[in-house]
């Protein structure tokens, strides 16, 4: 069956960075908007994580967004919803200084134009748990805008995340695929190559690979833009 679609992950394929470092920034960042509002820095960063470990297990019933608030109000009380507004203007605003801890490279736009100029459909199979405004963000980083991709995912609009095969489900779902019309491209051997296990075709970016672990990976197609441009002419 022919390749129809593109999926590309973001932080790491994309847009380069190394996921720690900016974690660590992200957070670091955020700490210090809402510090002055009541929230001590190491009790928020927990609570972040809970938030996001809740929408890692949602199995779809309602949006990550809705996981993510059920848990941190669990935490906080009723605080933390009178408080959103600040959180949302955090990614409108300090977020973007996030960008200084992430690199770049020509390659990752150059090869999704290239990808779409041969005709084929490109999606942005990012790990949904960051709102759309700072999912958005990353894209332009990379050198990219939203309206490249026919769809994106954000906390706001699924009820998956990675590795849930049901993410990928979804995203099969909503663009009208089967999985052996596509082909994932992920850094993380983890969260993206288990696309595989649905039927996709997979390629393994390894400029920013995490592979925590240890898995075989020469099983997978892998290398850097340029190998994953040769691999998709192979398809034409």
């Amino acid at each position: 069956m022919a390749i129809k679609a593109v999926l590309f992950d973001l932080d790491g394929t994309l847009l380069p960075m190394d996921q720690e470092v900016f974690t660590k920034a992200y957070f670091k960042l955020l700490a210090k908007k809402v510090a002055p509002i009541g929230y001590e820095p190491q009790k928020l960063i927990s609570a972040v994580w809970s938030g996001t470990g809740a929408m890692v297990k949602n199995d779809g019933r309602v949006l990550n967004e809705e996981v993510f608030w059920d848990k941190f109000t669990e935490i906080y009380g009723k605080k933390a919803i009178d408080d959103k507004p600040a959180f949302d203007d955090f990614y409108y605003n300090e977020f973007q200084q996030a960008k200084d801890y992430c690199g770049y490279n020509d390659c990752a736009k150059k090869t999704v134009y290239e990808i779409k100029n041969r005709g084929y459909r490109v999606a942005l199979a990012t790990n949904p748990i960051f709102p759309s405004v700072a999912t958005e963000s990353r894209i332009k980083w990379a050198g990219l805008r939203p309206e490249d991709f026919e769809l994106y995912t954000t906390y706001e609009n699924i009820g998956y995340c990675k590795p849930n095969l049901d993410y990928y489900k979804e995203i099969l779902k909503r663009l009208q695929l089967y999985p052996e019309e596509c082909l994932m491209v992920g850094n993380d051997v983890t969260e993206d190559m288990v696309a595989e296990q649905l039927g996709m075709k997979v390629f393994l970016l390894t400029d920013c690979l995490i592979n925590k672990n240890n898995d075989d990976i020469t099983k997978y197609s892998s290398g850097s833009f340029e190998e994953l441009s040769d691999f998709v002419k192979k398809f034409n």
